[in-house]
């Protein structure tokens, strides 16, 4: 597919994500209203209210009811007021912004190389949901450095607060990016029509299978090695004496590590193993994923292997999220108790995006020379059999 039919779908998805973002973001005030906490449970308002306030525009409260700032006098509190509710509405513009900047490119990507049509559609829409939440948590991260400042102390302890920032917000990526990534595929698929045929790459399977195997052991180094608790404690007290920039553990454990992985510990061997199940699909939805990759692509480059991998990483990880709230979803308040289950959904985006990129780049170098050492041997193999009489 060319860039002139891939850009409309893209552009119409960002479009549509940012939108229902802010749209949530300005619902999230309703929430505190009576008639909610009459309807809902006083936890779960708070709990939704949670998800939504990442994306809202209403400033904190002590910002709302102009409060002075903690050293201010006068003037010089409201001056300084004022100014961090500008700084607030200068995160959240560079929030929305960063959405659609950061999900045109990657969905024009996977839209042009992973086109929706001859049996590519569900492949493309995971693929573009997968997009649309990375997208959302790396607008998060850009702008959480002006919503740190609108809170009046964003020299103090900046690197943990940066990683909290980073964190939030993401329950709600995970539903909007599904209606985005839905419309976007079905607008790709329409201008697809005409295009003719589209090109697609000859992978032989024991080359796609050592591409895929390299992949994964990239992510079962963060799943399994740097997620294990005694190497994650090692992460997480990292704590060198450099300014702002100190005490970057909590940082490094969002972009390092995919999970919390230990040994059966005092808990039963079964019920264990029962849990160490959603680590297992995790790296077979990876597997599975970069096995198929290669030939659904029009053509396996080494930027559409890394941007599909770190697809197929999130979709592993969302679908490990989902299986252990099911083997923890056991109580008697059910609407608490879904909001509760839910709440870690989302979580390790950052980090699945570092390993799927390394994943993806490894993939696509092991793929490149299997593929290379085939097609040697097969020449040789025809060479050979023509010199026979």
């Amino acid at each position: 597919m060319t860039y002139r039919r891939a850009v409309i779908p893209a552009l119409a998805g960002a479009l549509l994500l940012t939108a229902l973002l802010y749209w949530a973001g300005a619902s999230a005030h309703a929430l505190h209203l009576p008639g909610a906490t009459a309807m809902l449970d006083g936890q779960s308002a708070l709990e939704l209210a949670r998800w939504l306030t990442p994306w809202s525009y209403d400033p904190p409260a002590w910002l709302q009811s102009g409060q002075e700032v903690s050293g201010g006098i006068g003037k010089a509190a409201a001056t300084a007021g004022t100014s961090y509710l500008a700084l607030h509405t200068t995160a959240l513009q560079i929030r929305f912004g960063a959405v659609f900047a950061f999900f045109v490119p990657g969905a024009l990507l996977l839209v042009r190389r992973l086109p929706p049509v001859h049996g590519r559609m569900p492949a493309a829409l995971l693929a573009v949901w997968a997009w649309g939440v990375v997208a959302g948590t790396l607008a998060v991260t850009v702008s959480a450095p002006w919503l740190i400042a609108s809170g009046g102390h964003g020299s103090y302890r900046f690197l943990p607060q940066l990683a909290s920032v980073i964190s939030s917000g993401r329950q709600v990526l995970v539903v909007t990016a599904l209606v985005a990534a839905a419309v976007t595929v079905f607008i790709a698929r329409a201008t697809a029509k005409g295009a003719g045929p589209l090109p697609q790459q000859a992978v032989p399977a024991r080359a796609a299978r050592l591409a895929a195997t390299a992949g994964t052991v990239v992510i079962a180094l963060s799943l399994v090695v740097l997620s294990y608790q005694p190497v994650a404690a090692v992460i997480q007290t990292v704590s060198p004496s450099i300014g702002v920039l100190a005490e970057p553990g909590d940082l490094l454990r969002q972009w390092l590590l995919l999970g919390g992985w230990s040994g059966p510990g005092g808990a039963p061997l079964g019920g264990w193993l029962l849990y160490r199940a959603a680590d297992v699909l995790l790296l077979a939805v990876v597997w599975w994923a970069l096995r198929r990759l290669p030939g659904l692509l029009t053509r396996a480059t080494v930027p559409a292997m890394a941007a599909g991998a770190v697809c197929a990483t999130v979709l592993g990880l969302l679908a490990s999220q989902l299986l252990r709230a099911a083997l923890d979803g056991t109580s008697s308040d059910l609407r608490w108790d879904l909001l509760r289950l839910f709440a870690g959904i989302g979580d390790g985006i950052p980090a699945a995006l570092t390993c799927g990129l390394v994943a993806g780049s490894a993939a696509a170098l092991t793929l490149r020379v299997a593929t290379g050492r085939a097609e040697n041997a097969d020449a040789t193999t025809s060479v050979q059999g023509s010199d026979q009489p």
